[in-house]
């Protein structure tokens, strides 16, 4: 009597391609929250040393009433949270941004997620690429939006 070895797939991050979305499909991706930490390491990192991200003091005195996140670090924040979808595993080439807009400040103690549409999916010239553009909205705890922005891959296909 033989046994039969079955082969286990190992969980792990999903591998996806192109052909897995399509035009109106709908992503949301986990939150963070965000902590003093984020803005003085997103200033060390880029340079970005304003007093309305970094000093309690002057920040206390413009209409925002206390430190704000930077809007950079926001986009950055919104395209990082969104590949922890596991849609992002076959980009072959980050394409740019468009229409962004900061809509409202992002405050230390702010938690953050994405919700996202894929407003395009195409099949390109290259047989083993495709396209998505996607509409990012960056939403904080109360449901409210901070940013919006439009993002385009090349991506994989099977």
């Amino acid at each position: 009597m033989s046994e039969q070895v079955q082969e286990r797939l190992v969980k792990g991050r999903p591998d996806h391609f192109w052909d897995d979305l399509v035009t109106g499909d709908r992503l949301k991706s986990p939150g963070i929250t965000i902590s003093e930490a984020h803005l003085v390491q997103w200033a060390g990192l880029t340079g970005d040393w304003v007093s309305l991200h970094l000093d309690k003091e002057y920040a206390s005195q413009t209409p925002f009433g206390q430190r704000i996140g930077h809007g950079p670090l926001t986009l950055s924040l919104g395209l990082g949270l969104m590949t922890q979808t596991g849609y992002f595993t076959n980009v072959i080439a980050w394409l740019g941004l468009d229409a962004v807009r900061a809509v409202q400040p992002v405050f230390i103690g702010d938690t953050i997620h994405v919700e996202a549409i894929v407003s395009q999916a195409r099949a390109t010239s290259k047989p083993g690429s495709g396209l998505w553009t996607i509409d990012y909205t960056v939403l904080k705890q109360d449901g409210s939006t901070v940013m919006t922005f439009s993002s385009s891959f090349l991506i994989k296909r099977r």
